[in-house]
């Protein structure tokens, strides 16, 4: 059919006219006859039964059943008055009543004549009754289109009020396929559609609309919810191809003297198996003449950093700078001074550039930068600044990159004539699924083994109600010599929300923990950074025992004397904040504990997460299970450029179609990088018209 019919304004569609193209517009976003095609229905009726009255029962449920109108009637009430038909078959009778539209209603009504009639059945009195019921005369019935399984479109208030019912949609999508005649060009190559037994793209649309059965609904979904995914990953795994074709990357030919001799005399543990095979693939990246992009997932404490400095060690064995940004000052001096710890007295200039750093030090900084002495720069989106430039840049290394904007990542390419290689570093496990998604460009590493010695964080759940049980329990614990974390989730009272909060909290525990036995630190969001950095720098220093804060400790802080994470109200944080939060201890050789406390009162979901908490400590069985609670919106947050906004498939439920999609868009890829085989004219066109429109469904003639 012509590509242009599908791009006609929905106003000039049989029925629609200028007010409900408005409301279409502004409620559903519907514009077009194409938007109205790829307006998918979110559950079906299976309409293929008929009930009789007798079968009904008392669970207030959807029924569709034929008869007779014998009686109408206006019953008045305390507020107006309500239509009441008496409606009968041959098993018994039932009520149909409307509180509304009267007028309208009882001119339509016709009496002994066969309607079929569906909607939701209550029993009130002795008597079953259905409000506001679907109705069609039998004859209309038989002789229309016969839906079997009805489609339940998406709606809105607002235009259930202008009168578009889900008849009426349903009515809207049968003239569509009326006007167009059907038929809509089809976007997957044949091998594919043969390869996986798809059904073809026109008998897909009308069964998402309109199934027969069950078998042709299924069918129909799993061919659109591939497509829309096999679209995505291509798109990903082309650009991800282009770059490594195209992007020149600075070679690092051989392996030299500062990583060999770290290797072997500074290393301060065994490095884990999955620490080694990371390093592989980032030496054989380094190695490659395309620029590396890499994301390096692990979870808190898992060796990142030891990789990152070994990654660094490559880039100066073989002439190139290399630089780490962190998000904060506190985690920059952390990353700082855990790799001049670790470095000893190896030969390896580092300077450390902040926001904090005084302008004659900065000097120095600029100048060994620019003549190349300086080999590691450690920074925060200082080093970002126009006038901080390196000689020969060739490894920028960016840790918990989504607090990061991506024009200011794009400026670390400037660094250097050719782009240097990125490797980005987060400690929030990402799904495979989600990755696969968001990150599909990206060469993906994980290191999902704690290094030897480590001992795995205690977790527990208390009520508020042990809460002197735990008290005793950290008093025993700072006797030791030890430090220890309370978090909460509010700053300040919130009348909506029965919560402790941070102020509050600090009061309680100053009474149960008064000086001079015990100091306490105090850290949230509202105060000054200088305040901050100072009450955090006392308690890294041991000068206090208790920190109490918000969830600015979350990423951050290495305290390897902190053994208590206590998370109050716990059941108001998700889950990957939880984890993170419990990151903070367990970095020392010690055994620590997260206790999290909550009120009696758990919703289902708040269960599930204190019971995963308690149950494991693997990041990415936490993360799949969050995911599967909040759903990858949620997960991710808003920034991740649209990717999600899938119209039918779901990245969680859809997995294993999602491990489809990205299996034949790599081997069509590798085979046709630009897809210029005669028999992937279909894919080529419709992904020339996703570049184009930055839209997966507006592609579709």
């Amino acid at each position: 059919m012509k590509t242009d019919l599908l791009q006609t304004p929905i106003t000039y569609l049989k029925g629609v006219g200028p007010n409900r193209a408005q409301a279409l517009q502004s409620e559903l976003g519907i514009t077009t006859y194409n938007d109205l095609l790829h307006f998918f229905p979110n559950r079906y009726i299976d309409k293929t039964r008929y009930y009789k009255i007798s079968e009904l029962e008392r669970n207030s449920s959807e029924v569709q059943l034929i008869g007779k109108i014998v009686h109408i009637k206006t019953v008045e009430q305390k507020r107006g008055s309500r239509l009441v038909a008496r409606f009968v078959d041959d098993t018994g009778e039932m009520e149909l009543v409307w509180f509304r539209g009267h007028k309208w209603i009882r001119e339509q009504l016709q009496l002994n004549v066969p309607y079929v009639i569906f909607g939701r059945t209550n029993w009130f009195n002795g008597l079953f009754s259905m409000p506001h019921p679907e109705m069609e005369l039998l004859t209309a019935h038989e002789q229309g289109m016969r839906i079997h399984m009805q489609p339940i479109y998406p709606s809105t208030e607002k235009l259930s009020n202008k009168g578009i019912t889900n008849r009426v949609m349903s009515n809207m999508v049968q003239q569509l396929f009326t006007e167009t005649g059907g038929v809509y060009r089809e976007t997957l190559s044949k091998d594919l559609l043969d390869d996986l037994k798809l059904v073809s793209r026109s008998e897909a649309l009308f069964n998402i609309h309109f199934p027969k059965d069950q078998k042709k609904l299924a069918k129909a979904q799993f061919r659109l919810k591939l497509e829309e995914l096999f679209f995505i990953q291509l798109q990903l795994i082309a650009k991800k191809l282009l770059r490594k074709k195209k992007i020149k990357g600075l070679p690092f030919e051989h392996v030299g003297e500062h990583f060999n001799t770290f290797y072997r005399d500074f290393l301060p543990f065994e490095l884990t198996g999955a620490q080694q095979k990371v390093i592989k693939e980032i030496r054989a990246d380094l190695g490659s003449n395309a620029q590396m992009n890499r994301l390096l997932q692990g979870d808190v404490g898992s060796g990142k950093t030891i990789v990152a400095l070994m990654s660094m060690l490559l880039a100066m064995d073989n002439g190139y700078q290399s630089c780490l940004m962190a998000p904060t000052e506190i985690l920059a001096n952390q990353h700082y001074n855990s790799l001049k710890e670790v470095l000893g007295d190896m030969k390896v200039n580092m300077a450390l550039l902040t926001g904090s750093v005084r302008k004659s030090d900065r000097k120095g900084i600029h100048e060994a930068l620019e003549d190349g002495s300086l080999h590691i720069l450690v920074g925060t989106h200082a080093v970002l600044e126009h006038k901080v430039r390196f000689k020969n840049l060739g490894l920028a290394i960016i840790d918990e990159q989504h607090r990061f904007g991506v024009a200011q990542r794009s400026k670390l390419w400037k660094k250097n004539d050719i782009p240097p290689h990125i490797l980005v570093m987060t400690a929030t496990p990402i799904p495979r699924t989600l990755a696969m998604s968001l990150y599909g460009d990206l060469d993906i590493s994980v290191i999902d083994e704690l290094p030897p010695g480590r001992k795995p964080v205690k977790t527990v759940h208390r009520y508020d109600s042990n809460r002197l049980k735990v008290f005793r329990f950290l008093k025993d614990e700072i006797k030791k010599g030890r430090q220890v974390y309370v978090v909460y989730p509010l700053i300040q009272e919130s009348q909506a929300l029965d919560y402790k909060d941070l102020m509050d909290g600090y009061e309680s525990i100053s009474r149960e923990f008064p000086l001079p036995d015990y100091r306490i630190s105090i850290v949230h969001g509202q105060m000054k950074s200088e305040d901050k950095d100072y009450e955090m720098s006392r308690f890294v220093k041991g000068e206090t025992q208790i920190m109490v804060a918000t969830t600015v400790i979350e990423v951050g802080v290495n305290v390897p004397n902190a053994t208590v994470m206590i998370i109050e109200s716990a059941e108001r944080f998700g889950l990957s904040q939880l984890h993170q939060l419990r990151g903070r201890v367990g970095r020392g050789g010690e055994q620590s504990y997260c206790i999290l406390l909550t009120g009696q009162k758990l919703s289902a979901d708040a269960r599930t997460r204190i019971e995963t908490m308690t149950s494991t400590q693997d990041g990415f069985e936490i993360a799949e299970v969050d995911l599967k609670l909040r759903g990858p919106g949620d997960l991710m947050g808003t920034q991740q450029s649209g990717l999600l906004n899938l119209k039918i498939a779901d990245i969680v439920r859809d997995n294993e179609i999602l491990k489809t999609a990205r299996f034949y868009a790599l081997r069509i890829l590798q085979e046709d990088p630009d897809l210029v085989l005669e028999k992937n004219a279909p894919i080529r066109q419709t992904y020339a018209e996703l570049l184009r429109h930055k839209n997966i469904w507006n592609y579709i003639s």
